[in-house]
């Protein structure tokens, strides 16, 4: 018999072989001893596993659980009971002698009890000089109903008897309440039940034990790997648990075959298995079986961090300083003439800018006029009003060359120094 065994919080992994007594022809079922490694893993990680069984023509075995040794013995010295009995067993038919004596000590027969041995003293006494505390009331209980208790609505006598308000501490025993006793003492006298003191047993014999004979039915198997030969396989099945199962069984002669056969089936659904979990989630299995890859985790995923925030905080820095420094000089920059031409020109073609628009909206007008059909006549005050409009922007349009030119008389040429210009906006109508 092979196989994981679970009952309750105990967690086995049987390997029972039946040996055939070779005098009596009884078998007798001899248990390998229990492995040495915490099998609870094993039947709590919900997890596919391999059970391998491997017995050896030298009379060796091992116990493999995913490729994994956990247990591995002789079949000669690891089973119980053992393979081979007792060369002697004891005599079923010896008795202990009456007068056989096993006590190792016993009292000193001549020891006598001291006069002075009081064996009716108590162990403890009263204090005699203990006295009654002022304002202790022996007439007072120390128990009294509550008097702020009151029966229930629902109370039944018939059902729940005579109603009695719970008892509380009376208040009144701050002190001490009921018959005053003094405290309870050591007896100094006291010296219990005398014995007499215990000595060697000079007739000691030791602890008996019947004599031993030799065994009827001893027997030596040097090859306990030569079993009985089987022709089926059965499962010992008893299981409140769901969602068990079990598959690919083989039995054969060779340890490589039984290795090939748990890659090309086991070693499969195992790979396949992995390959659906993720990355994160095979590191975290890993390192649950190997705990000292958390701290590979932790410097692997650390320095990085530390390395790009030790290089480019730094440079943030530099950088804030060099664009305050760049600013302050954009501020003391002297205007030169020619700066100031490029502000006039800007300004020139902003003011012209208008007019365009306003050339361009009035000819779509006229286009969307003439597509409509026959134009009306304006009246003459239309006409008078758009004349103005025209004869007005010209006039500032000339006005604000004029301007122009003045301001650049008036800076000179040449390379002397730059005069500010006060510039007039020219008033739209």
């Amino acid at each position: 018999m092979f196989g994981p065994d679970k009952c309750g919080e105990d967690y086995k992994l049987h390997f029972i072989i039946r040996h055939k007594h070779p005098k009596t022809g009884v078998y007798e079922e001899k248990h390998a001893k229990p492995p040495d490694v915490d099998l609870k893993p094993f039947f709590t990680d919900r997890k596919t596993h391999l059970y391998t069984l491997v017995m050896n023509p030298d009379d060796t075995f091992e116990v493999l659980i995913d490729q994994i040794v956990v247990n591995k013995g002789s079949l000669l010295e690891d089973v119980v009971p053992p393979i081979n009995p007792l060369k002697e067993i004891e005599d079923p038919a010896d008795e202990k002698p009456d007068d056989w004596d096993e006590r190792a000590k016993i009292p000193d027969p001549s020891a006598i009890k001291p006069e002075d041995w009081d064996e009716d003293e108590p162990a403890q006494i009263e204090d005699l000089s203990a006295v009654k505390p002022d304002g202790w009331l022996d007439a007072e209980p120390k128990f009294i109903p509550d008097p702020n208790a009151e029966k229930p609505d629902d109370w039944n006598e018939d059902m729940d008897g005579e109603w009695e308000a719970p008892r509380i501490s009376n208040p009144a025993c701050r002190i001490g309440c009921g018959e005053w006793k003094p405290p309870m003492i050591n007896n100094p006298k006291y010296k219990g039940v005398w014995r007499p003191p215990m000595i060697d047993n000079p007739n000691y014999q030791g602890i008996w034990s019947p004599r031993k004979i030799p065994n009827p039915y001893y027997f030596e198997d040097d090859h306990p790997f030569l079993l009985t030969s089987f022709r089926a396989l059965g499962l010992e099945l008893w299981s409140m648990t769901s969602d068990i199962y079990f598959d690919n069984f083989i039995i054969c002669s060779e340890k490589e075959v039984a290795d090939r056969w748990a890659t090309d089936g086991w070693g499969v659904k195992m790979l396949a298995n992995a390959n659906e979990l993720g990355i994160l989630r095979q590191l975290i299995t890993t390192a649950e079986e190997r705990p000292w890859l958390w701290l590979i985790y932790l410097v692997t995923a650390g320095l990085p961090i530390a390395l790009i925030i030790s290089f480019c905080w730094p440079r943030k820095v530099k950088k804030k300083y060099e664009d305050a420094n760049y600013k302050e000089t954009d501020i003391c920059k002297p205007q030169t003439k020619g700066a100031l031409e490029q502000e006039g020109k800007e300004e020139k073609a902003a003011l012209e800018k208008p007019l365009d628009l306003v050339e361009e909206k009035q000819q779509s007008d006229g286009e969307i006029l003439e597509k409509e059909g026959e134009p009306q006549e304006k009246s003459e005050e239309e006409i008078e009003i758009i004349e103005g409009q025209e004869e007005g922007n010209k006039s500032n349009k000339s006005g604000s060359e004029d301007e122009m030119k003045e301001a650049d008389e008036s800076t000179g040429s040449g390379d002397g120094p730059v005069k500010s210009v006060r510039k007039r906006r020219v008033r739209k109508e």
